[in-house]
């Protein structure tokens, strides 16, 4: 169970008392404090069960628990936020759900958000630019009361198969932050492996507390690494159309925005101001040509251990699809 935090403070001790209380007892909790200030030390992290790992600087998410999971010999790895407080049959669902299925390297939790009968997340979808959101995200968790195969989980509160990530790699840590999950999970659905749903696996999330719900280190980071997500994963097809699908992403974000709708929205309601977006974007992109060497080069080992075909895979992304303007209004 690897927990990155970067503020620590109430919400990550809420998270570990909640993980007190899981029926299953066989599991190791490590917290991994970004802080570089040692906030979760001083806020009582350190205790019994918990170990704790604090680098001198923000790692980022995925090499947060990269670094936790290479000191860790046990066969599932778990991921949690550190606003996240998992209920108490949650860590169990989630383990005899991947127990069952040895196709399934991992497996995505309900996710609701705190203190409302609203879903975050029921796993994730993709849109054709690379974007990611959460499936079924603000609605009823009624909706989604069956165990079934979704494209990939949340990272916010996820199981993987050991075996899996030593097939395919660890996180990214060119993302830094947001994304992580959406490149891990495409990477596994190319190599063959399958991602279950378990709602039995209920948690409670605080909704983007570390980095707020539309801050500009967020607008950054999402357009910029979804550009990778989409260089690295998708297949030719696909990346053709992707650039046409994002500029439908864009006129639908102006759009919701002038009606006070949507991720833009609330950027700008949290004080950014709005020609700040085409900044980012542009930012993303020019990221994105430094890197262009070290992405083709990852595209192409994702490609050559493959077991899926591109229609195949396509078809797959496809099945599990988010429209542009659905993404835009979220």
């Amino acid at each position: 169970m690897v927990i990155p935090t970067l503020a620590a403070g109430p919400r990550l001790l809420e998270c570990i008392a909640a993980l007190e209380k899981q029926t299953l007892r066989d599991f190791e909790v490590i917290v991994v404090d970004n802080s570089g200030a040692g906030l979760a030390r001083r806020d009582g992290v350190a205790r019994p069960g918990v170990r704790l790992i604090e680098p001198p600087r923000n790692l980022g998410f995925g090499a947060a628990v990269n670094e936790a999971f290479r000191e860790s010999r046990a066969p599932y790895l778990a991921t949690l936020n550190d606003d996240a407080a998992p209920r108490p049959d949650w860590l169990l669902a989630l383990l005899a759900a991947l127990e069952a299925r040895s196709d399934a390297g991992m497996c995505a939790s309900q996710v609701r958000l705190f203190g409302e009968e609203a879903l975050d997340s029921a796993g994730m979808l993709v849109c054709g630019d690379g974007s990611s959101k959460q499936r079924g995200h603000t609605r009823p968790p009624k909706f989604f009361p069956v165990a079934e195969e979704v494209l990939f989980p949340s990272g916010s509160a996820a199981l993987y198969r050991r075996a899996m990530l030593d097939q395919i790699g660890l996180f990214d840590e060119d993302l830094f932050l947001y994304c992580e999950d959406t490149d891990l999970g495409l990477r596994a659905r190319w190599a063959g492996w399958r991602c279950l749903y378990v709602p039995g696996a209920v948690v409670d999330h605080h909704y983007s507390h570390s980095a707020g719900r539309a801050s500009r280190l967020k607008a950054y980071y999402v357009e910029r690494n979804r550009l990778f997500v989409l260089a690295k994963n998708f297949p030719a097809r696909m990346l053709v159309r992707a650039p046409f699908v994002a500029m439908a992403r864009y006129a639908w974000h102006v759009r919701f925005m002038l009606h006070g709708r949507g991720a833009a929205a609330r950027f700008r309601r949290e004080g950014a101001a709005a020609w700040r977006l085409p900044f980012y974007v542009l930012r993303a992109h020019a990221e994105l040509l430094l890197y262009t060497t070290a992405l083709w080069r990852r595209r192409r080992q994702i490609r050559g251990s493959a077991r899926l075909s591109a229609r195949t895979y396509a078809r797959l992304l496809r099945s599990h699809s988010i429209s542009a303007r659905r993404v835009a209004e979220l």
